[in-house]
């Protein structure tokens, strides 16, 4: 009979931390006892233990830093995001994830997020704030290319953020990531860029219009158009 390969010694210490986040043994904010410590804990080694730090650390589950204090080696915070934009960026890179695949899985994302009702009014309305300004600055004739869609990409995760849902928004910052490097590389220089920027200011007025007037449906359907709009011209 087979048997199941026994699990590597890291694995032991990320099993532990879970266990310890899901009772309650941990919170956000809480610092992990230091490599010894858990390598007598678990009866490993130091190496195991800062491999399963690493993985953490890399998961946004952790933040490592040097030194000493309350705010020094492992402490817990929750980055979903992170973790999610690095093992995509990776699949996308190894061919193993298709761009035109997270294409079209940002399309569902936002188009779903859009024509969701706004949990909270008053965060709501502190988006289409936030996102008028955002404009604004995409408007800027002096803006380079990176910091266009280093905003852009702020308008889109703040906009999907309004339907409440954690999981979408971290999926939509990952997704936006995950090809953050494609997209540059599909522009070759300034020249082929500003006849698209200047397509993608009126979109991207367009859709917070159709948002700050509460047209949900309208929102969804020029976020579609927008995105593949984008897509065709680059092919990235």
């Amino acid at each position: 009979m087979p048997t199941n390969p026994a699990p590597r010694a890291y694995q032991v210490v990320l099993e532990a931390i879970e266990a310890d986040l899901r009772s309650g043994r941990l919170l956000l904010g809480d610092q992990l006892p230091g490599e010894r410590a858990l390598a007598e804990k678990h009866g490993i080694s130091r190496a195991s233990v800062r491999d399963a730090i690493r993985i953490l650390d890399v998961m946004g589950v952790v933040r490592t830093s040097t030194g000493s204090g309350p705010n020094s080696g492992a402490v817990i915070i929750s980055n979903p995001a992170a973790g999610l934009s690095q093992a995509l960026r990776l699949h996308v890179a190894s061919k193993g994830i298709q761009v035109r695949e997270i294409v079209e899985s940002r399309i569902l994302l936002e188009t779903w997020a859009a024509q969701m009702e706004p949990r909270d009014r008053a965060y709501a309305q502190h988006v289409i704030d936030r996102t008028a300004v955002l404009i604004m600055r995409m408007d800027d004739p002096q803006l380079s290319r990176e910091e266009f869609h280093r905003i852009d990409a702020e308008f889109h995760v703040l906009l999907s953020s309004m339907a409440g849902n954690a999981v979408v928004e971290a999926m939509m910052e990952s997704l936006r990531h995950s090809i953050s490097d494609y997209v540059s590389a599909a522009i070759p220089d300034d020249e082929s860029w500003q006849p698209i920027v200047k397509v993608l200011r009126r979109q991207h007025k367009a859709i917070h219009r159709a948002f700050a007037s509460g047209n949900r449906e309208r929102a969804a359907h020029m976020l579609e158009e927008h995105i593949t709009w984008f897509y065709n011209q680059t092919r990235f």
